[in-house]
């Protein structure tokens, strides 16, 4: 009993505390000439007290506690407050018309506890796609493509414009789980087709309406900061996902004018993707070995080359983290910037502005760099000023579109780049392409085929030194995988590289100035025991990372040298 009278004189005691502060809060009004008011007899509205961040609004005594358009009401405690007078004045400056009323304390605190509140309901920015654990999309369990497709088929059905963003969601959330690169959303004569690239390949997910289709292209563009009304020509745009367990992810939109509408392809840019290390890549101990050595020169050019989507710029990033430390300074010219990496100063080719790959590699040679990433060598003008940082005691990284690693000097010569300069800049040359990983959950063993053997023996018959090929190619062990859960039915999960690397040395530096074709330099590289990406890829099946069927369709199924 004693205790509820102790309460109920505290509630008292507060009571007659809180009309003390009204009717000073009234005398206040009169002196400054300003309307007073209680904020126990009005709504505060959650969304206007946004207008004045928290910190802010506690230190200056202030809030904004109603907003039709840009007229607002806000609520200050001391209009003689330096702060207070610098925060009305900005508001004005947003064009906003404030009517100030003169309150208490006891009601700024009411109106300040709406902003818990108001962060939980206030919308996402433009751009912005939440995946966080509280969102349905979130939720969903989906570890394969079919529970993809489970998801998706009753959303798409009755389709609704208010659904768009939540079918948008799941489908993010799906390409997220099951480690999508790209999602192709394709428009046909009849019907609208969605694809995922997983680990390199386009798998179908389901068919869908023109009117779902143009929801979502509509959604998509919205999203991306993309012009609705443009129809006929390519547009880019790139907006973000936000997972409280990945953090945000960003992903790169880009449509494309065809005969029955817009093709959408989704580029996932997930930080995961060029998280390896160098030793992580795949190299063989050999190839490893060679690329470190050759890491720790101060000036020189490292070029890697293959088609897009081979893991170009995976490598070329691992060798930047692999070298990068506090005392040298690194910095890339890109097309775009698609991955950031700390410790390095990363700009991006902005044609309009007349930063191409050229003026920027100029600019950032007078940036006294030690290491300098070229994201892609296109034309003469590019090559010859890498080449020449190269020579004036630069480390140069940059990839180049060619077949294989012999072809880079034929390619750069058809540029019309000078050997002279090509045979001293050049330090390394690689090509390189990407294998699936075969799920080390469901893999089972089996003796391998007639055709298996023959291709082996032919692709091992002039295997280097110091990779040895097993006496009987009949007795080997050879991998397939069924599917399973944890691979989400496909046999695969995951990528790795496969390499041919080779070094200019004294032979090939000759060679070059001598403008050698292709069959010249991949001659003298295996001379020097350049190990090819075959070899490399029947290696890596024999140890039972991949597949000769892999290895058959990156590389070509017939041997390529």
């Amino acid at each position: 009993m004693a205790r509820f009278d102790e309460q109920k004189v505290d509630d008292q005691l507060r009571a007659l505390h809180i009309q003390e502060e009204e009717q000073l809060a009234q005398i206040l009004s009169k002196k400054y000439n300003l309307p007073y008011i209680n904020m126990d007899t009005i709504t505060v509205d959650a969304s206007a007290v946004l207008l004045v961040p928290e910190a802010a609004a506690h230190d200056a005594e202030i809030t904004v506690f109603q907003k039709v358009g840009k007229k607002i009401k806000v609520a200050i405690r001391n209009p003689n407050s330096l702060s207070a007078q610098s925060i009305l004045e900005n508001l004005k400056m947003q064009h906003y018309e404030p009517q100030v009323y003169m309150v208490s304390r006891h009601s700024l605190e009411k109106a300040w506890g709406r902003y818990k509140e108001a962060k939980k309901s206030q919308p996402l920015p433009k751009g912005i796609v939440s995946l966080e654990e509280n969102t349905i999309a979130a939720q969903a369990e989906i570890y394969t493509i079919n529970q993809l497709r489970e998801h998706l088929e009753p959303l798409v059905a009755s389709l609704e414009e208010r659904q768009t963003s939540l079918t948008l969601e799941v489908l993010l959330k799906g390409a997220l789980t099951l480690e999508a690169s790209d999602i192709h959303i394709e428009a046909e004569e009849k019907k609208t087709r969605l694809r995922l690239r997983l680990d390199g390949v386009l798998h179908d997910v389901l068919f869908f309406s023109e009117r779902v289709y143009n929801l979502f292209l509509s959604r998509v563009k919205l999203l991306s900061g993309i012009k609705l009304n443009i129809k006929e020509s390519a547009q880019d745009g790139r907006f973000t996902i936000r997972t409280k367990k990945e953090g945000d992810i960003e992903v790169r939109a880009s449509t494309l004018p065809g005969p029955y509408g817009e093709s959408i392809v989704l580029r996932i840019l997930s930080p995961k993707l060029i998280a390896l290390s160098l030793e992580e890549l795949g190299m063989q101990k050999p190839v490893l070995d060679l690329m470190l050595a050759e890491l720790k020169k101060p000036n020189g050019m490292i070029l890697t080359t293959g088609p897009t989507g081979a893991g170009k710029t995976t490598t070329l990033y691992a060798f930047v983290k692999h070298i990068n430390s506090p005392d040298i300074n690194i910095i890339s010219i890109e097309d775009p910037v698609e991955y950031h990496v700390e410790g390095i100063n990363q700009t991006q080719v902005d044609e309009s502005k007349g930063y191409t790959f050229a003026n920027g590699l100029r600019s950032i040679v007078r940036q006294d760099p030690d290491v300098i990433l070229v994201g892609e060598i296109r034309d003469l003008e590019t090559a010859e000023i890498a080449m020449h940082a190269a020579l004036t005691g630069h480390l140069v990284f940059s990839t180049l579109h060619t077949n294989n690693a012999p072809g880079t000097i034929p390619r750069l010569i058809d540029l019309k780049v000078q050997p002279n300069i090509i045979a001293p800049a050049i330090n390394v040359t690689m090509a390189q392409r990407l294998v699936r990983l075969l799920c080390l959950t469901c893999r089972q063993a089996h003796e391998p085929t007639t055709e298996e053997i023959q291709y082996m023996e032919q692709v091992f018959a002039d295997l280097p030194a110091p990779y040895t090929k097993p006496k009987k190619f009949s007795e080997v062990r050879m991998w397939r995988a069924p599917g399973c859960i944890e691979c989400g039915g496909i046999g695969y999960k995951g990528r790795i590289s496969i390499f041919e690397v080779f070094i200019i040395n004294d032979e090939i530096e000759r060679m070059i100035l001598q403008t050698p074709s292709e069959v010249e330099v991949r001659n003298a590289a295996k001379r020097q025991g350049m190990l090819t990406m075959q070899q490399d890829g029947v290696l890596k099946t024999l140890a039972g990372i991949t597949t000769l069927e892999e290895v058959m369709r990156v590389t070509g199924e017939k041997k390529e040298y």
